[in-house]
């Protein structure tokens, strides 16, 4: 008896699980598994601890020694990602309170009012949206550097660009690939570049001339690649990764005196944060603590209450409790190495290979083995201080200067941050764009290689000039 020419629902259903990409925690928990595996294979391994130029704590480059192995067993497998909880602390924190605070400014209609705003500029002229916004979020990440802000832009954006004709993955992409490139070339990051120079012992934000060029080659290559798929979009929503979107106009909405005083604070509330994070060089609770204020102040001059607030509040939290959590189990698979005592080991096998080659190749080696630890440890300033003690002295035998060593952190740092699924804060913005990674990687691993292009050219003709 053959089988039936149709498939029950039942069937339709199984079929569908079994193509499906795996959930983003079992992905991460397998990478965990297997660095908890490496902490068996690999030597174990430390570098003593000294005090950085501006007190943190930093690596003394020629203190590495092999010491007894630590494997990790089941329980420190299984407590890993509570671990990994308490050390991502800040940037869960940071992505609960920007949640929260973005709900709130919903619910007194200020988005509403800035997407209205922003649909009046871009209806006749939607082509202009893409660059305009990418050249935006790239100019407040590369003088700020917090990439983390991709978490509320898209949430903001979305529904402007689903009026224009647009999908779910041009908006995330227009602030992952903003922010990233402009945390990349970053002017003035307090995160990458002020620390790796004071580590490096040069000025404060030299070179910036350089790094400018390579803030307008880098977001205009970013612009030009997602505005290509935009606009394909626009014209063939079939073709979107993301699927058919609900193309809606945006309702007509008349602000109110009180919104419209209440977004001009909000507005100055932002540039002051932009302000405070330059000069007094905020970290990631610091700014948490600005959100609330940036989320509350706007919204009592717009009229609300303090329960409609603290409700608001709640409906955020709970908008990104799946990114917060996954910024936590991805930072599982660090601790996971630290405990192991393993980090250390891969740090000092790393730069040892860059070091056997001749100026010309290290430095595009330089660039390729920071990539490699950003898998590891996707945190700029924690890169910086457990590599650039290394890179710089490394930099000096082989004849290369500080400033391009530099340059070679930040191209290997960033664009790997919207790629590796252990950088907790674009996996958020990914699950807040509901976005699966598998789909993402298609979308953006052209861009990556033209990034990584340029990067290898800047690079070639830093060290060429000798630019320091």
């Amino acid at each position: 008896m053959g089988m039936p020419a149709y498939k029950t629902e039942e069937v339709k259903k199984n079929e569908k699980r079994k193509k499906e990409f795996p959930h983003i925690y079992v992905i991460l928990a397998v990478m965990i598994g297997l660095m908890a595996l490496a902490t068996y294979v690999i030597p174990a391994g430390e570098y003593e601890r000294v005090e950085s130029p501006d007190g943190r704590e930093m690596i003394d480059p020629a203190s590495y020694k092999r010491v007894e192995q630590t494997p990790v067993d089941i329980l420190g497998l299984l407590t890993a990602v509570p671990k990994g909880m308490t050390e991502a602390a800040p940037i869960i924190v940071f992505t609960f309170v920007i949640g929260g605070a973005f709900a709130v400014l919903r619910k007194a209609s200020v988005i509403e009012l800035g997407v209205r705003l922003l649909a009046d500029q871009f209806r006749n002229k939607p082509v202009f949206v893409t660059p305009v916004l990418i050249f935006v979020f790239s100019g407040i990440s590369c003088f700020i550097g917090t990439p983390e802000l991709s978490i509320v832009y898209v949430p903001v954006i979305l529904p402007l660009l689903l009026s224009l004709g647009y999908d779910r993955m041009t908006a995330a992409a227009i602030a992952l690939c903003g922010t990233i490139a402009g945390f990349t070339s970053a002017l003035t990051n307090p995160f990458t570049v002020g620390t790796s120079q004071m580590i490096s012992g040069l000025p404060l934000y030299s070179g910036m001339g350089y790094r400018a060029v390579i803030f307008v080659v880098v977001t205009a290559i970013a612009a030009v690649y997602v505005l290509k798929y935009a606009e394909k979009i626009r014209a063939h929503p079939e073709k979107s990764l993301t699927g058919k979107e609900a193309v809606e106009p945006v309702p007509a909405f008349k602000a109110g005196g009180r919104v419209k005083w209440a977004g001009i604070a909000a507005l100055g509330l932002f540039a002051g944060l932009i302000g405070c994070v330059i000069y007094f060089r905020w970290d990631m609770l610091t700014m948490a603590g600005y959100f609330l204020a940036l989320g509350i102040i706007p919204a009592y001059i717009a009229g609300m209450n303090s329960r409609d607030i603290a409700e608001s509040f709640n409906e955020g939290f709970k908008e990104v409790l799946v990114g917060a959590m996954i910024c936590g189990i991805a930072r599982a698979a660090a601790v996971v190495m630290a405990d192991g005592q393993i980090m250390d080991t891969i740090v000092y096998g790393l730069s040892h290979a860059v070091s056997q080659l001749p100026s010309y190749l290290t430095v595009t080696a330089m660039l390729f083995t920071q990539m490699l630890f950003n898998f590891f440890v996707p945190s700029g300033s924690g890169q910086a201080l457990i590599m650039m003690p290394i890179m710089a002295p490394l930099a000096d035998i082989v004849g290369i200067t500080r400033q391009t060593a530099i340059l070679a952190f930040q191209f290997g740092d960033g664009f790997s941050n919207i790629v590796f699924p252990t950088s907790g804060y674009f996996m958020a913005t990914l699950a807040i764009s509901r976005i699966a990674w598998n789909k993402w990687l298609r979308f953006i691993l052209p861009l990556f290689c033209l990034w990584m292009g340029a990067a290898v050219l800047f690079l070639m003709f830093a060290n060429a000039v000798g630019w320091s």
